[in-house]
């Protein structure tokens, strides 16, 4: 799993819906999610901090989580599957761990609340991240290519050793 942290809201070009983009630590690569409006507004109030003068749903499973003697371990974007991404909510309360099914967009919205991680599973990242540092990429193919052109096997035999 790599763990991620939002990046922001955006607006797609084309549809003008909402993306939350998503970001590892290294700022290479970026998962964008498109979200709807309403998605879009509860992920970016803790983002900017805003305290609404009524708990919004959000707010609400917070108070919940923390009302049952739990906190919000992790959130875990686990499987892309027909351009529809899914996530679950780890909850903890001692010993005990649950597993709660949720969209993306409200696991997100509640892990910001509760400054809890976001991870994504690595295979999510492989189908539908979109690099970032294209030339950072490059370098990093260019360097293995080197590598690899410069390789002997003398020297994978020195290094693993023979199989006899």
């Amino acid at each position: 799993m790599i763990e991620m942290k939002v990046a922001g809201i955006a607006l797609d070009a084309i549809t003008r819906s909402p993306i939350v983009l998503l970001k590892d630590s290294t700022d290479r690569r970026a998962l964008p999610i498109y979200i709807g409006q309403e998605q879009a507004r509860a992920i970016m109030a803790p983002l900017e901090n805003q305290k609404p003068p009524r708990p919004l749903t959000h707010d609400l499973i917070v108070s919940i989580i923390e009302a049952l003697n739990m906190t919000l371990e992790k959130v875990i974007i686990h499987s892309l599957q027909k351009d529809t991404f899914y996530a679950s909510l780890i909850l903890q309360q001692g010993e005990t761990r649950k597993e709660i099914d949720a969209r993306p967009s409200d696991a997100i919205a509640v892990a910001l609340r509760t400054n809890a991680p976001i991870w994504v599973m690595e295979e999510v990242v492989a189908d539908a991240s979109i690099p970032v540092d294209r030339d950072a990429d490059e370098a990093e193919q260019q360097a293995f290519r080197d590598f690899v052109s410069n390789l002997r096997p003398e020297d994978l035999i020195k290094r693993f050793g023979s199989n006899s």
